[in-house]
């Protein structure tokens, strides 16, 4: 994950600016696992006042729970894979931030949370959206206790505002995809040098979808429909507009020539870029997030709906080991993590009086040690969000909003629903070996999805796609059903 990804997912200021350095475990697996001592597995940076840190987190959590934490950190690039050989082994821990929840957890790798969390974590349970317990229930039960912050998602095109006040450019009527051409034709005509839109290698193309198996693999539901069929994306009109015009932005030079090969970084906080697609949720306070995080104004057009999906819900969950002597009190302490307030915003923020102190009875300032190294939690994959203290730059107002754009929030038809692979394993192989040739060269723009996507389409086709369709969409008409019943 980019580091300008996991900051949109934090909820506050500047929560997970942290580098993506791979970081050792503290103690052995057997020895977290001993009497008293919890021991969980997490994603990313170990904070270089670990022991400071959960110092002051034990004091609430042995005093609550009569268990203490250790936590051992994995690095970005290395978690999926070390984390498949712990499981994989057999070894003996408590919690983990999930890896590949969905598949892990039918093999009987987690413990049922399905009765256990509501029972010793209930603060925290009741305070979910309802959606992340649908989202993460596999064949009808709980395996995760899921961190509560952006439950939708929405695209929107952002903008770099220094360009458009120097150019005096208005968006003022981009509310689309297609509506956006002509403020970049007018920023193309005074920069031909910067790019347009901002666009790589593994950029995908917006539209109103939500995918089976993510956006690598064909298999979409329309949500702007009744959302029942599971169709190939690139026969769905709307996302195939989107393709031509991807297309017809490249061939007006809007898109770098070389983007669909090109690892160029188009970072936030630099002036080569004018527009790019980014994706927001309720805790990003619109742009504020994304603004803090480039440390230059931004500003965004909503492309897509603001919408609820299986993705979303599973993007911070915590497993508890089916391998685990403890799962009632790991299950306490994810429960205390994601409602004790002084205990979450001590792991997000860090220590009080170091790294912040408090303005008000909910409102804080970061002070400068907090940005010197990794001296807290990022917010997006440590507790509920919804706790968190907030600086000056998030208003009540915002909160307000937020809260009220969650309410309104559609809900994909998808939600909830896992596809069994185990009957069609060597297709969907198949299927993503066929996308590779093709996924760079159509979402750039670089071909014509005109004369392209029928060659694609061919090659599915001989891949085995009819088959996977067939079966998916009995899975998901039984889906369906069962939600109709209940």
């Amino acid at each position: 994950m980019k580091k300008y990804q996991r900051i949109a997912l934090a909820s506050l200021s500047i929560l997970a600016a942290t580098t993506l350095v791979a970081c050792g475990t503290s103690k052995s697996s057997k020895e977290g696992s001993s009497d008293k001592i919890l021991h969980m597995y997490q994603k990313g940076d170990k904070p270089d006042n670990y022991e400071e840190l959960m110092a002051q987190a034990n004091k609430i959590i042995e005093k609550e729970t009569g268990y203490k934490l250790e936590i051992s950190y994995i690095g970005w690039g290395d978690y999926d894979k070390k984390m498949n050989v712990i499981i994989s082994s057999g070894e003996d821990y408590d919690i983990a931030f999930a890896q590949d929840y969905a598949t892990n957890a039918s093999k009987g790798a987690f413990a049922d949370l399905t009765d256990l969390a509501p029972k010793y974590a209930k603060t925290a349970y009741e305070s979910l959206n309802p959606s992340y317990i649908e989202g993460n229930k596999i064949n009808g039960k709980l395996y995760a206790f899921p961190v509560n912050a952006n439950i939708y998602a929405q695209q929107v095109i952002t903008f770099n505002k220094q360009y458009l006040d120097k150019y005096n450019l208005s968006i003022n009527d981009v509310n689309s995809f297609a509506s956006a051409q002509k403020v970049l034709e007018e920023f193309h005509e005074k920069e031909p040098n910067i790019a347009a839109l901002a666009v790589g290698q593994g950029y995908k193309t917006p539209g109103n979808v939500d995918y089976v198996l993510g956006n690598g693999l064909p298999f979409a539901v329309d949500v702007t429909g009744d959302g029942k069929k599971i169709q190939n994306v690139y026969d769905i009109s709307s996302y195939v507009e989107n393709l031509k015009l991807m297309h017809e932005y490249y061939t007006k030079g809007l898109i770098p020539a070389d983007a669909a090969t090109s690892s160029t970084a188009y970072d936030l906080n630099s002036n080569n870029w004018f527009a790019r697609i980014e994706t927001q949720g309720p805790y990003d306070y619109g742009d504020t997030i994304l603004t803090q995080a480039a440390g230059q104004e931004l500003v965004s057009k909503p492309l897509t709906e603001s919408l609820i999906t299986t993705d979303q819900a599973r993007v911070a969950n915590f497993v508890v080991s089916n391998t685990s002597k403890h799962k009632k009190e790991a299950v306490q302490v994810l429960g205390l993590i994601n409602s004790n307030e002084k205990l979450l915003n001590t792991l997000v923020y860090g220590i009080e009086g170091k790294q912040w102190e408090k303005t008000g009875d909910k409102k804080i300032k970061t002070l400068k040690s907090y940005s010197e190294g990794v001296t807290h939690m990022p917010a997006w994959n440590t507790g509920n969000n919804a706790l968190l203290y907030t600086t000056d730059a998030v208003t009540d107002e915002m909160i307000a909003k937020r809260d009220e754009s969650i309410k309104n929030a559609s809900v994909s038809p998808l939600l909830g629903f896992t596809f069994d692979q185990s009957k069609v394993k060597s297709e969907i192989s198949n299927l993503s070996n066929v996308m590779s040739q093709y996924l760079d060269q159509l979402n750039t723009g670089s071909v014509d999805p005109t004369e392209t996507l029928p060659k694609l389409k061919d090659d599915l086709k001989k891949a085995g796609f009819d088959k996977v369709q067939k079966e998916m969409q009995a899975q998901y008409d039984d889906y369906l059903k069962s939600k109709e019943s209940n």
